[in-house]
């Protein structure tokens, strides 16, 4: 049975549905903490047509198609519901997979550079560059003028790929490392955690910045506060991020120029696979299994 429309919020009939790293954590129970039960819906972020609307809400908004943020749950539905401030039209020429693909991602890439102060010049560092937030993290930097854009990732193959899209050097986890790579960084953004974020946290330069946007790999080490106080004398900075604190204007201001450029051509969106949403279980283990290069996104 469809989802019935409340007040203020809209029906929107899926043709994409974004898979995040937050899902597979979330249906994990890495973060069992925060309230999440079985029988939870996962997925944050559709896009297709708003087919309903609730008591109040323009009718004029029915048919159009739509990118939409469900918050931490509901979105792997044929019929999603969502708050009218989180809706948002899509440029003609961007498809239903595209927005998906960028609309979360590339809002958490831009506000976590922010949230480092990163400048023109900086050396950036992207740790889990393959993920949709690591590509948009690189594209992003890239764009701003960064003096290097150095990527962890898996293999030389997904190195060459991220050096596309804006990479200047690849630190592959197996070893392999550029030789002119940067000895230090003024910025890193780490969608990863886990038990190697002291290592990765030892590489910023003095005064450098570090800033956490994901944890698909876990918490950090019990003695992580040791490297920080480590480098006490670098005047080094660790800080998290998350897009809840970005206030609804600003966060759909920036969606909508990202949905611009990209529908231009400005900004690359990068689909892994497309799979049906009864294999949504799938999806998360190719996640956890780390196979994914870029997004995977069902299709109801």
């Amino acid at each position: 049975m469809p989802r019935q429309a409340t007040f203020a919020r809209q029906l929107v009939t899926t043709e994409a549905i974004g898979v995040g790293g937050v899902d597979a954590v979330i249906r994990r129970g890495a973060v069992a903490a925060y309230g999440f039960q079985e029988g939870h819906i996962p997925g944050s972020e559709v896009a297709g047509t708003v087919t309903a609307v609730g008591d109040g809400v323009d009718t004029s908004w029915i048919g159009r198609r739509v990118w939409a943020f469900t918050g931490l749950g509901g979105g792997y539905v044929e019929q999603a519901i969502a708050p009218v401030e989180e809706i948002l039209p899509l440029p003609a020429n961007l498809s239903a997979v595209d927005a998906v693909t960028l609309g979360s991602s590339g809002v958490v890439a831009h506000f976590g550079l922010a949230h480092a102060h990163f400048a023109p010049g900086e050396t950036v560092l992207v740790r889990g560059a393959a993920g949709s937030i690591g590509i948009m993290a690189v594209q992003l930097a890239a764009r701003g003028g960064a003096g290097a854009v150095a990527v962890t990732t898996s293999s030389a193959e997904r190195g060459d790929r991220l050096r596309k899209l804006g990479a200047t050097h690849v630190l592959d986890r197996s070893g392999e490392t550029d030789e002119d790579a940067p000895a230090g960084y003024d910025v890193i953004i780490d969608i990863v955690a886990g038990a190697d974020m002291s290592s990765i946290f030892d590489k910023l330069n003095p005064n450098g910045r570090m800033v956490a946007v994901g944890v698909v790999a876990g918490q950090p080490p019990e003695d992580f506060a040791t490297s920080l106080m480590a480098a006490f004398r670098k005047s080094t900075s660790f800080a998290t991020f998350s897009a809840d604190t970005v206030g609804e204007p600003d966060r759909r201001a920036v969606r909508t120029e990202q949905f611009a450029a990209a529908s231009r051509g400005e900004l690359q969106t990068v689909v892994h696979e497309l799979l049906p949403m009864e294999q949504a279980v799938l999806a998360h283990r190719k996640m956890e299994a780390g196979e994914v290069f870029g997004r995977i996104v069902l299709t109801p």
